[in-house]
């Protein structure tokens, strides 16, 4: 039901845009009529803005983005507008489609409208940095002189503002480069980390006081409040400017864009998409290498940590999350295990291999691993992710969109081994799922004769003994007994769980 409520949705979307493009394209007549006896003031894109203002009641900004996407997908982007009217693609994607290629020219529109309604069928478990990422490479890969004069003229944009916010808090935007900007992500992230672990605040509110400490140069003081904490006191400024801690910036490219011989795109890690000349500026100075799957011995593969060649390739393979519409990116994710590894019984478990490991950022991990959800690698890199409630989803690797990058076939034992696990995992399955829930159920239990005791406690209080006055309140006849254990007996299992009738519908 909610796949059919969001082919509904992006099909009233469309119908909606059409209806506007449909006026826009009468109000630019009547514009043009106008203009052959006058000079009109007004245009049919403005006139066209006003009505949907008020029609649909939103903002003059709301209402002129509305109207711009109508005209694009009329226009400029009429084979991914029938994707959105067929209901196969969501709106959200459209949109950041419209956006993306907002300045492209005209001549070239056609063939990136064509190229894009090919690929978008295959992104519905995308998140929106990856539809961003490949969108600006089939931007860059066909428009590669455009997107050099955006990159100048964004780069012309540079700057910072300083705004009030109120209750006495102001809020800085800079515009920066992204290697600038990814400079100053780890410096703020290094001086974050430089307080004892029991300071109170929270990771986004030391980056920020970071930042005022760096821009009044001192250190970051530790707020924990402990006497002898060596960051409890600023540190004085020393006579000589501190080393900044060493920022790696990794890109992504192919050797011919890095010696000149492409224009095709390259990948800034943990930003996106970058164009060919900005790819060789950053390798100019830039140590490089050969970005490919390492070689795994058989000792290592018994082995629970990955190397370094090895974890470098599985973060270069995926680049963000490989969870459904996860956008963290790879340097922030855990690199697991998608068989379990066996600790007491190596070689009885998942290999450390690259078919058998991929970033999953903390909170999908645990969906992976105590979330009830089944996650299967296949041999060339896609993730089937199967819901609780039996939900299928895919997901590819980034680079492989980008750059091709994937992973070596498994060998003919490998596929043995893992069709084992695969079974001793899908066996133990039903125990998991029960064990869960006589765990909430326990908890539940708990909480329930808790709040129990403390009625008859209560009540204790304001009437007395119950042997004096028992309750008659027929809706809690259990205040009369006495308290209850708050300690569940050793072998205490929860009642049998409600099956319910498939034929049945839904309580919505």
């Amino acid at each position: 039901m909610v796949e059919d409520a969001l082919r509904q949705e992006s099909m009233q979307i469309a119908r909606k845009l059409a209806a506007i493009a449909q006026l826009l394209g009468r109000r630019i007549e009547e514009e043009l009529a106008i203009d052959a006896d006058a000079r009109s003031m007004i245009t049919g894109f403005a006139r066209t803005t006003a009505e949907v203002a008020a029609l649909i009641n939103m903002s003059t900004a709301a209402a002129r983005a509305t109207v711009f996407a109508a005209e694009t997908l009329d226009q400029r982007l009429p084979a991914v507008g029938a994707l959105l009217a067929r209901g196969e693609v969501s709106w959200p994607t459209v949109e950041l489609v419209i956006k993306r290629t907002e300045l492209v020219a005209e001549d070239l529109m056609p063939q990136i409208d064509a190229e894009l309604a090919d690929r978008l069928a295959s992104w519905s478990s995308w998140s929106r940095r990856r539809v961003i990422d490949a969108v600006d490479h089939v931007v860059s890969t066909i428009d590669s002189d455009g997107v050099k004069k955006r990159r100048q003229r964004a780069y012309d944009e540079r700057g910072a503002q300083v705004s009030s916010d109120g209750d006495g808090m102001a809020t800085v935007r800079v515009k920066l480069t992204a290697p600038a900007g990814r400079m100053v992500d780890a410096e703020l992230s290094a001086m974050a980390a430089t307080v004892c672990p029991a300071d109170p605040r929270t990771r986004q509110q030391r980056r920020a006081d970071a930042f005022e400490a760096l821009v009044e140069r001192r250190n970051l003081e530790c707020r924990c409040g402990a006497p002898d904490c060596p960051q409890a006191e600023p540190a004085p400024a020393p006579p000589a400017p501190q080393v900044s801690p060493k920022v790696v910036l990794n890109v992504v490219a192919s050797a011919d864009t890095v010696n000149g011989h492409s224009q095709a795109p390259g990948y800034l890690v943990g930003f996106g998409v970058i164009d060919a000349e900005l790819v060789r500026e950053l390798a100019r100075d830039a140590t490089r290498r050969l970005v490919e799957e390492p070689t795994v011995s058989p000792a290592e593969e018994l082995r629970y940590r990955p190397g370094a060649a090895l974890a470098r390739w599985i973060r270069l393979r995926d680049l963000t999350c490989r969870a459904p519409g996860c956008s963290v990116p790879a340097e922030q994710c855990d690199i697991d295990h998608v068989i379990p590894f066996d600790h007491r019984d190596p070689a009885a478990g998942g290999r450390t291999v690259s078919w058998n490991l991929a970033c999953f950022c903390r909170e999908h991990h645990r969906c992976k691993t105590f979330g009830g959800w089944c996650v299967e690698l296949q041999a060339d890199g896609t993730i089937v992710w199967t819901s609780p409630a039996g939900q299928v989803s895919r997901t590819t690797p980034g680079s492989t969109a980008l750059f091709g990058l994937t992973t070596r076939p498994r060998r003919r034992e490998d596929h043995t081994r893992v069709e084992r696990a695969r079974a001793r995992l899908c066996a133990h399955r039903a125990t998991s799922e029960f064990n869960r829930y006589r765990n909430q159920a326990a908890a539940q239990e708990i909480r329930d004769r808790r709040w129990r005791n403390d009625t008859r406690r209560w009540r204790y209080l304001f009437h007395g003994p119950i042997s004096d006055k028992p309750s008659t309140a027929p809706y809690m006849r259990w205040v009369n007994d006495p308290l209850e254990p708050e300690e569940l007996q050793p072998h205490w299992q929860p009642p049998p769980r409600a099956r319910s009738d498939p034929d049945e519908p839904p309580p919505f």
